[in-house]
């Protein structure tokens, strides 16, 4: 378990299990057991930091209620937000992909050209290919950074329509 938390930690991104498989000679489920056990022992122990999945891979960062404070200590300034139309087609391309450009148009009802250059410039989305239909129209759905940024494993992980249903309610 030393070995993994030491490659975790030194890494940049998130640490795949078959990566850690390579490096340490072990089997799967070993590796799977042990990242699982490191895991709770960082939320039991009550640290500041977390080790958890994401993104397909396995990363050490600050836990979320200590942001504000790290922020703070490192005198940085929250990151680029996005504009509220790159929100909004963010979102209707993370739960309608693959999605094209004029599907995104009938669900918002405005034109989403920039947004969509803003968040293929961030690399939250990617081409997923043209969809077999009449002119071909170019697919979008989210990336691996997307899922990095927004902290998430998979997209199983965001939140149900019906959550934001009812608050609205």
């Amino acid at each position: 378990m030393a070995a993994i938390e030491a490659l975790i930690f030194v890494s940049d991104e998130p640490l795949p299990v078959r990566v850690l498989v390579r490096i340490l000679n072990e089997d799967k489920d070993s590796i799977e057991t042990a990242l699982e056990q490191l895991s709770v022992d960082y939320e039991e122990r009550e640290s500041g930091l977390q080790i958890r999945q994401i993104g397909g891979g396995w990363q050490m960062s600050t836990k979320t209620e200590f942001h504000e404070e790290v922020r703070e200590f490192l005198k940085t300034k929250p990151s680029a937000k996005l504009s509220l139309a790159s929100l909004e087609t963010l979102a209707v391309i993370a739960y309608k992909q693959p999605v094209t450009v004029p599907e995104i148009l009938e669900i918002r009802g405005v034109q989403s050209a920039s947004s969509i250059k803003t968040l293929l410039d961030k690399r939250l989305i990617i081409s997923r290919g043209r969809k077999d239909t009449v002119g071909k129209p170019m697919q979008y759905g989210t990336s691996r950074d997307f899922l990095i940024q927004f902290g998430l494993k998979d997209l199983s992980e965001l939140p149900s329509i019906e959550d934001f249903e009812d608050l609205v309610q």
